[in-house]
């Protein structure tokens, strides 16, 4: 005889995870792994073969600058989200015939860095580095565009939960992966390797369904387009209710959550950690919470909405820092540990998968490319700039007060939420009516 409970709890999840058997969902998933695949090849996996090329580290450490386009990309966005390409736009749309040119030169530049040679040739090194990694950014601004403007507004929470999971995948071959071809068919094996599984997002591309989009060709002169292209996506936030509490909300969201993962390492390591139960259980383990916490957060913004989830995910954070320091009281303890990275990364990834589909529903269509990096870019600095003192802070209070006093740092992101949600309530666009 089935136990009730269990039959109940079965149907419970079942429900909760129906919102991802939609076909665009498994599209974002593809996309996401296309959009994370370069990543690391620019940065920590190239870092490995440069060392072994004989690189000092202080030439290495120079190579973070190639993977500045990630930051600067809104630089070019509104040329990806308002120039059209000629013969590709008018067949595969404005988001695909751009994902498919990013992903064209990605490909030969993947090839180019796999066949360079940094220890006879660093400058064409350099080179390739910087065009992978400028075309990771263009693909990346064309992806999330299509993303937001593919998905009903209900299924921006499941479109983000894809899209990581999609994305950590790709980390982990790009990262481990890689170093392991590196070892068996040397590095530029490897690298060609890479430079084929490209061809998941190309192929992706292709045969997905073009998205509506409100962009619309501009005529006119040079002065015109940069008009409508830069000035009129900045001038549509300023002209919404409440932009500055959302301005000042965005950085203030995961400023805990920053605090937390500039030290979780050192943190790790001072109380008795190894490096390969650091590992084990903080990385493997670790990316396996995130990913369930990633998907639980997709569901709870189709059941809940996305400010209760934001709302659920800023209450998480908080108790992940007095976990942490629970944890610092303890001291060395793998089951304790385990207790810790759980309550972490799946805070994490609820926390994260709202705040993207809360950025995602912020755009409107008519510039969707130009306002999410700019969203993103604010985010992401600000959030680096906030956080570089939690060092500082960790050498004076110590670890137990330093996880303590950080909690507070979710406090003024959590009061402007509650004070969005109260005053703003018509915000949440995913609790709007499906499309038919």
């Amino acid at each position: 005889m089935a136990d009730p409970a269990a039959s109940t709890l079965s149907s419970a999840w079942s429900s909760w995870l129906k919102v991802y058997r939609d076909r665009r969902l498994l599209i974002t998933l593809f996309l996401g792994f296309s959009s994370g695949l370069p990543l690391l090849l620019t940065a920590g996996t190239l870092s490995a073969r440069l060392l072994e090329a004989g690189i000092t580290k202080t030439v290495i450490g120079l190579f973070a600058f190639a993977a500045s386009a990630y930051t600067l990309k809104f630089l070019w966005s509104p040329i990806v989200d308002q120039m059209p390409l000629p013969l590709l736009t008018g067949r595969f749309g404005q988001r695909r015939a751009w994902m498919l040119v990013a992903q064209a030169l990605l490909i030969v530049g993947l090839v180019g860095l796999g066949f360079t040679d940094p220890a006879a040739g660093l400058r064409s090194t350099v080179m390739w580095a910087v065009v992978v990694a400028f075309a990771s950014a263009t693909q990346d601004l064309a992806i999330d565009a299509y993303r937001i403007e593919l998905l009903d507004a209900s299924q921006l929470g499941a479109g983000a939960a894809m899209n990581s999971v999609g994305y950590r995948v790709a980390l982990l071959v790009a990262g481990g992966g890689a170093l392991i071809l590196a070892q068996l068919i040397g590095w530029s094996g490897a690298y060609v390797a890479m430079a084929v599984l490209t061809a998941v997002g190309f192929i992706t591309a292709l045969v997905a369904p073009t998205a509506p989009t409100s962009v619309t060709p501009v005529t006119g002169g040079y002065g015109v387009w940069m008009h409508h292209a830069v000035v009129e996506p900045l001038a549509d936030f300023l002209k919404r209710p409440g932009w500055l509490l959302i301005f000042a909300f965005i950085p203030l969201y995961k400023y805990a959550e920053g605090l937390i993962g500039i030290m979780a390492n050192p943190f790790y390591l001072e109380i008795g950690f190894t490096k390969v139960e650091i590992g084990l259980i903080s990385k493997t383990y670790g990316f396996a919470m995130t990913v369930v916490g990633g998907l639980m957060g997709g569901a709870l913004v189709a059941r809940m909405g996305i400010m209760r989830t934001l709302l659920l995910g800023s209450i998480l954070q908080i108790a992940a820092n007095l976990v942490f320091a629970a944890q610092a009281v303890i001291g060395h303890s793998i089951p304790a540990l385990m207790v810790t990275i759980s309550v972490d990364n799946i805070s994490n990834g609820i926390a994260g998968v709202a705040s993207i589909a809360f950025l995602s529903s912020l755009c409107n269509k008519a510039y969707t490319a130009t306002q999410y990096a700019l969203l993103t870019a604010f985010m992401a600095f600000a959030r680096t700039v906030l956080s570089s003192g939690g060092g500082w802070l960790a050498d004076q209070l110590g670890w137990v007060k330093y996880f303590l006093t950080i909690s507070l740092a979710a406090l003024p992101g959590l009061v402007l939420l509650l004070i969005i949600m109260r005053r703003f309530p018509d915000l949440d666009v995913s609790r709007a009516p499906k499309k038919a």
